[in-house]
C-alpha cells in the first residue's frame, strides 16, 4: 500500500517565514519546549523512549535510550548537534538548518533539558557558511525571545547555544573526530570506551545526536511519544526525511513514514527514471551504503530492512544509477573520496583505502590483470573491522558490493583494456 507523505519536518512548503521568530511563534513554535520546561527530566526522556525514534545520522541508535546514558552529577555538560554532512549524496540537515532554524534550537533545548545539560554546539561543516550565518542570527533572535540563556521563560532552567565551523573534514561526521576538532585538536577518532555520554566534549558528559533527530524532539513533545512512533513501524517510529538524487525525474527531498518501500519512492514519488532508461542500481543512503541491483529495491526503508537486503538505510539519502553507466567508474569515485577523506590515523584504512583506488584506477585503465579483482576485495575485507571508527567499513563496504555485483563490468575493463562503456 502507498504511503501518504506527512508534513511534520518539511513543514517550510507550506508556511513561511519559519525563519523568523514571529513566524515561527505563529507555527506554533515553542509550545513544545514551554510544555518540557513544566516536565519532569524522566518524563520527557520517557516520551522520547516511547517515539522509539533512532538516530537520523545513520547509526540508528535510539535517541531516548542516548540521553539517558548521561550520568547525574553537577559540573559542564554538553549538547552537540552533528550538523557535518559529509556523506555524498545526502542533503536533508542543511534544509532543516536554513528554513527551520529554530526547530533545531527549540528541540536542542528540550533534549538539554531532558539529559540536564548546560550548553550546546551546533557542529557545521565548513562550507555551511552562509546557514551558519543566519543559524547564529536566530540563535541571537531565540536568546533575546527568552529561550535560550540564564532562566529560560523563567523556570529556573539555562542553556546555551553555540555554532562551530568545521574546515570540510569527512571523517568530523564520526563523533568522536567531531568532538576533537571541537576542541581545537585534529579530528581524529577517539578510542570507546570512554563513551562520550561519560567523557565527551571536554572530557564532560555529552549527548551527540543528529540536526534530523533533534529537529523531531518537538514534533514528538507535542504529539507525545506513542502517536509519533504509530506513524512509523515496530521499534522505529515516527517520520523521516528521504533523500533522492541522480538519475531520477523529481529529485529532491521528501517526507514519509519510516518504511516508506525504496522503489515507490524512486518510481512513483520520484518519477522515474528519464529518458525511459532502466535503472541499474540504488545508493540507498549515502555513499556509505552498499549498492543495490535493480531487482532488490522493493524494500522498506528502515534499519533492520535494509540490513536484512545486504545494504544500510544510512542517511536515507538514495542516489539513483541509470544504466548506461559504468559501474567501475563508480567505485572509483567512491575509493578516492574515501582515500582522500582518510585521517590516516589507522594503517588499514590509510594504505588499503588508498591501495583500492589505485587497483580500480588500473582496472578502469585497462591497465590490471583479472586477479587484481580478487586482489581488491581482499583489501576491502582487511580493512573491514580493523579501523578505530567506521569510515575503514564506510569505505570497504561500497567496494565489496560494486565488485560483487557488477564484476562482469570489472572483468569486461581488464579485457577491452579500457572503459567498454564509454569507449572512444
Amino acid at each position: 500500500m502507498s504511503m501518504a507523505p506527512t508534513n511534520l519536518l518539511l513543514r517550510w512548503r507550506d508556511r513561511k517565514d519559519l525563519c523568523r521568530l514571529d513566524g515561527y511563534k505563529l507555527a506554533g513554535g515553542f509550545r513544545a519546549l514551554r510544555k518540557a520546561l513544566i516536565m519532569k527530566p524522566a518524563d520527557i526522556i520517557a516520551e522520547v523512549k516511547k517515539a522509539t525514534i533512532r538516530g537520523r545520522g545513520g547509526a540508528g541508535f535510539p535517541a531516548g535510550q542516548k540521553w539517558s546514558f548521561v550520568p547525574p552529577g553537577d559540573g559542564p555538560r554538553y549538547l552537540v548537534i552533528n550538523a557535518d554532512e559529509g556523506e555524498p549524496g545526502t542533503f536533508k540537515d542543511r534544509a532543516l538548518l536554513a528554513e527551520d532554524p529554530f526547530r533545531i534550537i527549540e528541540g536542542a533545548a528540550i533534549a538539554a533539558r531532558a539529559a540536564g545539560l548546560t550548553a550546546g554546539y551546533v557542529y557545521m561543516r565548513g562550507e555551511f557558511l552562509e546557514i551558519a550565518v543566519k543559524f547564529e542570527k536566530a540563535i541571537s533572535e531565540a536568546r533575546k525571545g527568552g529561550y535560550l540563556g540564564k532562566n529560560i521563560l523563567g523556570s529556573g532552567f539555562s542553556f546555551e547555544l553555540y555554532v562551530h565551523l568545521g574546515a570540510g573534514a569527512y571523517i568530523c561526521g564520526e563523533e568522536t573526530a567531531l568532538l576533537e576538532s571541537l576542541e581545537g585538536k585534529p579530528g581524529r577518532p577517539r578510542l570507546k570506551p570512554p563513551f562520550p555520554a561519560v567523557k565527551g566534549a571536554f572530557a564532560r558528559p555529552t549527548v551527540i545526536n543528529n540536526v534530523e533527530t533533534i529537529a523531531a524532539v518537538p514534533v514528538i513533545l507535542e504529539m507525545g511519544g506513542d502517536a509519533f512512533h504509530a506513524l512509523g513501524v515496530q521499534g522505529d517510529g515516527g517520520v523521516k526525511l528521504f533523500g533522492l538524487s541522480g538519475h531520477v525525474n523529481r529529485p529532491g527531498l521528501y517526507e514519509f513514514p519510516v518504511g516508506k518501500n525504496l522503489r515507490e519512492l524512486i518510481f512513483e514519488d520520484g518519477g522515474g527514471i528519464p529518458g525511459g532508461l532502466a535503472l541499474k542500481g540504488v545508493i540507498p543512503g549515502g555513499s556509505s551504503t552498499p549498492i543495490l541491483r535493480a531487482d532488490e529495491i522493493d524494500v522498506p526503508m528502515t534499519f533492520d530492512a535494509l540490513r536484512n537486503a545486504g545494504s544500510m538505510l544510512g542517511t536515507a539519502c538514495a542516489t539513483v544509477i541509470a544504466e548506461g553507466t559504468c559501474m567501475v567508474q563508480v567505485a572509483l569515485r567512491v575509493a578516492r573520496f574515501y582515500a582522500h577523506e582518510s585521517c590516516g590515523q589507522c594503517t588499514p584504512c590509510r594504505e588499503g583505502c588508498a591501495w583500492m583506488a589505485s587497483t580500480i584506477e588500473r582496472i578502469e585503465g585497462g591497465k590490471a590483470a583479472l586477479e587484481e579483482i580478487d586482489l581488491l576485495l581482499d583489501m576491502a575485507r582487511n580493512i573491514k573491522g580493523r579501523t578505530i571508527c567506521p569510515l575503514g567499513e564506510a569505505a570497504a563496504l561500497p567496494i565489496e558490493a560494486l565488485v560483487t555485483k557488477f564484476r562482469d563490468e570489472f572483468e569486461a575493463h581488464i579485457r577491452a583494456g579500457g572503459c567498454p562503456t564509454h569507449a572512444g
